[in-house]
């Protein structure tokens, strides 16, 4: 037997997320049943982080068990070409130690967040950015995520069917950074709570429209509420960037 740690990338428009879902399709399920069309073998995929529906990955990180006899690159070809027409792409697989795990043994996760904000609609990138309409100050925003670094209790931004056993958590990174009508986000953590990047980006466009001040975000982060929430951004423009070990 042979763990193999992946990297996938997927558009996550068609899925309802990570996740394998009874009431619809998820990337762990299709990545499963393309396991077992070239292995023969029924196993389960574990990854670094779970993802909502709609929401994307560049660099996923992954690990299989696989007892059939392949190398890692015929693995990840037969893969890709099962996975088709799937949006779904195994980028690098590479045998590792059967201690390895993508989730326990992950000290690290990044995520960015897409903006674009302009007036006009969204065409190229429909589904795959959040387009904001109204200006949005970007150094209002960054001052902002500045009260959100660092070790809190994220009750507010945490999502009421979040199954964490605690909302503390400690928030290594939040950065905003505008490049035209584009602004990311990026978050890095050890672990996030459910919906908290989709959260607390709901919370800086507020923030970038003048609708709150970074006082007013600093109050919401310490009320512990959920129903302190200002806004919580769609999936569109969330992605699953990186994972470290």
């Amino acid at each position: 037997m042979t763990r193999f740690a992946l990297t996938v990338e997927w558009d996550g428009r068609p899925f309802m997320g990570w996740q394998r879902q009874n009431h619809g399709p998820s990337v762990q399920a299709a990545i499963e049943r393309a396991v077992l069309a070239v292995t023969g073998e029924t196993a389960s995929v574990q990854a670094a982080g779970r993802t909502d529906a709609g929401v994307h990955a560049t660099a996923m990180r992954a690990h299989v068990d696989v007892a059939k006899d392949i190398a890692p690159f015929r693995l990840a070809e037969a893969l890709n070409a099962r996975l088709r027409p799937d949006p779904v792409a195994i980028l690098a697989c590479e045998p590792v130690a059967d201690d390895w795990h993508a989730r326990f043994s992950c000290v690290a996760r990044h995520y960015r967040y897409r903006i674009v904000n302009r007036r006009a609609p969204l065409t190229l990138e429909r589904g795959l950015a959040w387009l904001v309409t109204r200006p949005l100050d970007e150094g209002a925003m960054r001052a902002g995520a500045a009260r959100l670094v660092g070790r809190h209790d994220f009750t507010t931004f945490r999502s009421a069917h979040c199954q964490a056993d605690s909302p503390v958590r400690t928030l290594d990174r939040l950065d905003v950074v505008r490049d035209g009508e584009r602004i990311d986000v990026f978050a890095s953590a050890r672990s996030f709570l459910h919906h908290q990047v989709r959260s607390m980006v709901g919370c800086l466009s507020m923030v970038g429209q003048g609708q709150w001040t970074p006082d007013k975000l600093a109050d919401a982060l310490a009320a512990r509420n959920r129903a302190r929430l200002g806004l919580n951004a769609p999936p569109d423009g969330l992605y699953f960037v990186g994972a470290e070990y």
